[in-house]
């Protein structure tokens, strides 16, 4: 398992193993293949689905096992160039995906644990059509908003159901307060890149995710919609039941990162490197928003650059810059704690809730039983529940280190206990409509 003493380990290999320029869609391809060929037991390269014009957007998976999910090891993605001008996210997961190969290779064993121990998938492009638009423009020229859409010119961090508005509307009701249901003919809704990433959400049972962007150099975490509609034009502080874990997320980047931490960047200030979403300003239909409200997966934004298109030249200064944060946020995906949920026979169960007191959001198992909740270190109780068992219950302490193993046994409810049946399986729906506004750099 994971050991916080590997945290000290120096990285191996060198920059000049880093290819530290801009990619197009076909150089891209070339890169991710590649890394495949140079570390073929440990990587996959997979299709999530195609943009508006045909583009595959390809993930690398990173694991000791490829294309299998093992029970209890996390799932952890990296999403980049959502907004297709902003690009030095795309380059740095490259740059990154090239780093874990490379560390492999050599013998590092904080890379190699991370490996072993979780299933890493990295996006660099989420919004290929976009950022064909932006490149060929290029950095010297490229506008604010130029490439930033999709080949429509739909602003893939405003194109997702809107579940901020329903979860709200929740909080006041004492409504279902995780996995929130989607809006009927909400396929139709979206635009083919969305629809990707939201069937590849569903598909693999993530725990913790970033998407980086550009335009502003600080850590970003939800809520990014505000809670109250008539404070138009002004910011008010948007709060998740995981408020104090999301700062700590956003600090282990900040903090890791060379310069996001001193607060003065691109002429703005943000106190420790970090900020909430809506108290920067509101954004509806964000992608920050509906990981940790329609999966178990909690998501940050992390805006890296001033410039939305660097030249190839800041590349490796970026590069360094970021790499240690890189690490260091992936590594938060095994803290908490962690176990499977089974029936009286040993069998693993799906779908069963994990509720936290306290914390008023909740995380499901997945397929095969397992389940993940981050948590800061302390005492928690912890309850397990599906329809037609009884619950069980049990306390924990959560320590810095390593996520805690607990498991849950869960016996099946006497036929004359009226159990009510599982928030998670309420069916609800709604409009999800929402008006977009004025795009900042997210």
């Amino acid at each position: 398992m994971w050991s916080w003493a590997l945290a000290g380990v120096l990285f191996l290999s060198t920059v000049q193993a880093i290819d530290f320029r801009h990619h197009r869609y076909e150089d891209l391809v070339r890169a991710l293949l590649s890394v495949q060929n140079e570390c073929p037991y440990v990587t996959r390269v997979y299709s999530i689905g195609r943009s508006v014009e045909g583009r595959h957007l390809y993930v690398l998976e990173f694991s000791d096992h490829p294309g299998i999910h093992e029970p209890m090891e996390p799932e952890f993605k990296y999403v980049g160039n959502m907004h297709g001008n902003e690009v030095l996210g795309r380059e740095l997961l490259i740059q990154f995906s090239q780093f874990l190969c490379e560390e492999y290779r050599a013998g590092n064993q904080r890379i190699t644990q991370l490996i072993q121990d979780t299933r890493i998938h990295i996006l660099p492009s989420m919004n290929p059509d976009g950022y064909e638009v932006a490149a060929q423009q290029g950095p010297e020229f490229n506008g604010y908003l130029t490439g930033r859409g999709n080949s429509r010119e739909v602003d893939l961090n405003r194109n997702f159901p809107d579940l901020n508005s329903l979860m709200y509307y929740h909080e006041k009701t004492d409504g279902q307060n995780h996995h929130l249901p989607l809006p009927d003919n909400w396929e139709e809704q979206v635009e083919p890149e969305t629809l990707a990433v939201i069937k590849w959400m569903q598909n693999y049972n993530f725990v913790l995710s970033a998407n980086l962007h550009g335009g502003a150099v600080v850590a970003n975490y939800p809520f990014d919609k505000s809670r109250d509609p008539r404070m138009r034009g002004k910011t008010t502080y948007s709060a998740t039941p995981d408020d104090k874990i999301f700062k700590k997320l956003a600090k282990t980047y900040s903090y890791a990162h060379s310069w996001m931490h001193k607060g003065w960047n691109c002429g703005d200030y943000f106190d420790e490197g970090i900020t909430n979403g809506a108290s920067w300003y509101s954004l509806s239909k964000g992608m920050q928003d509906f990981n940790y409200l329609h999966t178990n997966c909690f998501e940050i934004t992390l805006e890296l650059s001033c410039d939305k298109f660097p030249p190839a030249t800041d590349l490796q200064k970026e590069w360094l810059g970021n790499r240690e944060a890189l690490v260091s946020y992936l590594e938060q995906v095994h803290h908490g704690i962690k176990g499977m949920v089974y029936d009286e026979n040993n069998n693993p169960i799906a779908n069963a809730v994990i509720s936290v007191a306290g914390i008023h959001h909740d995380i499901t198992s997945g397929a095969d039983g397992d389940y993940f909740r981050l948590l800061l270190p302390g005492t928690y109780t912890v309850t397990a529940s599906t329809e037609g068992y009884l619950p069980s219950t049990s306390t924990v302490t959560v320590g810095p280190a390593e996520a805690i193993q607990l498991h849950f046994y869960l016996k099946p409810a006497p036929k004359d206990v009226n159990l009510n049946k599982n928030l998670l399986n309420k069916k609800e729906t709604h409009s999800g409509k929402t008006p977009l506004r004025n795009p900042g750099p997210r």
